[in-house]
């Protein structure tokens, strides 16, 4: 595993970073057990496979645990400080079934527990009956996503494409997206299982279509270091929703 200093570097310049082996084989057979424990989740399915969980902290409590581990706070703690906290988690695989392919993106949308007018704050959705909203820029400053990778990921099976440095420019217009994907050269995060992959909610990002049918199944939990204004709330999971505090910290 890197060390703080290595992380805070690669995460501040590149907008991500890569940590091996973070996860041990009997580690990932264990929370593979707890995911597949969980009784009437609310995933997302096609053809009877299920490609996408949400609400996974919620849903399966040995990832809320993981979030909280040692190893863990030492891989988020140097970007966020030690007062950051997981605010969402979702659980993605591409079966042969819902073999999709991501076209580049940023990150842009939280989930809350209620929906408050504030500025900055907008368009709002709902996913899987909880409110979404894309925030201000600072709000995403202060976020970082852990991707927690349960199986081998390579360029063949549909391996995260980044632009590194593109978080620095923050929220990018669509329309320029494809500008910036010509002058500047993209990197292919080849992973093993039990690695684990850092990023900003800004980074330009990106995935193809498996070109192999085996499962990729990515525990993807986003962290925090930041209140939301005004009274609204992060959604944390109906048994665990914090009071709001105003202005951003």
């Amino acid at each position: 595993m890197p060390d703080a200093s290595s992380i805070r570097e690669d995460v501040e310049k590149n907008g991500f970073a890569t940590c091996r082996a973070v996860a041990s084989p009997s580690e990932i057979v264990e929370l593979l057990a707890a995911i597949s424990r969980m009784n009437e989740h609310p995933g997302l399915r096609k053809k009877m496979a299920v490609f996408a969980v949400r609400n996974l902290l919620e849903e399966c409590p040995a990832i809320r645990t993981f979030t909280s581990s040692l190893f863990v706070r030492r891989l988020v703690e140097p970007v966020l400080g030690t007062e950051c906290f997981p605010v969402r988690g979702i659980l993605f695989d591409k079966v042969p079934a819902a073999n999709w392919k991501v076209p580049w993106h940023q990150d842009v949308t939280i989930a809350v527990q209620n929906r408050i007018e504030a500025d900055g704050f907008g368009p709002w959705s709902t996913k899987a009956d909880v409110l979404h909203v894309q925030p201000p820029a600072p709000v995403l400053d202060k976020m970082l996503s852990l991707r927690l990778h349960l199986d081998p990921c390579g360029e063949e099976n549909g391996a995260l494409r980044v632009i590194p440095g593109s978080h620095r420019q923050g929220r990018i217009a669509e329309e320029l997206i494809p500008a910036i994907r010509e002058a500047s050269p993209e990197h292919v995060c080849v992973v093993a299982a039990g690695d684990v992959l850092l990023m900003r909610p800004l980074l330009l990002h990106a995935s193809s279509a498996s070109s192999v049918p085996n499962h990729r199944r990515v525990v993807h939990i986003d962290f925090a270091a930041v209140q939301l204004p005004a009274g609204m709330g992060w959604f944390l999971g109906a048994d665990s929703l914090p009071p709001a505090k105003s202005g951003y910290r």
